[in-house]
């Protein structure tokens, strides 16, 4: 069965506040993207890896791929005005013999390969699977013109959503082709799935898998990056 990781590393960075892009940024002596592509490039269920990155640095990212010897990259593919247009521009990449899809975020370095073996074995027998973590804080359901409490929700019921997002790449064919005949907007990939009435399979996935949106993401991800490699 061919597997192969599509990784949207399209962001700017806009919060973070930096003249380099997100998936540029060094954090702890690397880019940022080098994290969780150096363990797809370990793991050996995956076949090859697509990066989506924006236009205007796809030649900085050709010079990272190349110093890190990332052999699995198989394309630089351009990225689209959002992220869902720009996970589409890698599905297109993917090529006629792949089986299974991975779609994973750049900006979360510190997915574990076990995680994902776990992904792809799940995605083998039920199709579409999101990696997720239950919710530890009380959610509440709030009216966003009063500000009022509508409902205090479940946390039994209330899982966050991270990725690697697997699937058969014709579920994820079919997904996308609905989204862009209704135009719609997901919310992320495994969204788009639910939108066709098809199963999703949760798997519990790892609380340090945090996606990089802020400084204090950068921070904390720094800190969980050097505790890692101080116990090798």
């Amino acid at each position: 069965m061919i597997t192969k990781v599509i990784i949207a590393a399209g962001g700017l960075g806009t919060r973070l506040k930096t003249a380099t892009p997100k998936p540029l940024v060094i954090v702890s002596g690397k880019p940022l993207c080098v994290y969780c592509l150096e363990v797809f490039e370990q793991c050996p269920s995956i076949d090859g890896v697509i990066v989506v990155i924006h236009e205007d640095h796809i030649l900085d990212f050709e010079n990272v791929v190349n110093h890190y010897k990332l052999q699995k990259v198989e394309r630089i593919v351009k990225g689209g005005a959002t992220r869902c247009a720009s996970v589409y521009n890698g599905l297109q990449e993917v090529g006629k013999e792949t089986n299974i899809v991975v779609v994973h975020d750049g900006a979360r370095p510190l997915v574990r390969p076990n995680t994902i073996q776990e992904a792809i074995s799940a995605c083998a027998i039920h199709g579409a699977v999101v990696v997720a973590v239950p919710v530890n804080p009380t959610i509440k359901r709030v009216d966003p013109r009063t500000l009022l409490v509508q409902e205090t929700l479940s946390r039994d019921e209330l899982w966050e959503a991270q990725t690697p997002q697997v699937f058969r790449k014709e579920i994820l064919q079919q997904a996308y082709a609905r989204m862009r005949k209704n135009s719609t907007i997901p919310t992320d990939d495994a969204n788009l799935v639910e939108q066709l009435e098809m199963p999703v399979k949760i798997i519990k996935g790892d609380y340090e898998n945090i996606k990089i949106t802020t400084n204090t993401d950068l921070i904390i991800a720094e800190a969980l990056l050097n505790a890692r490699a101080s116990v090798i």
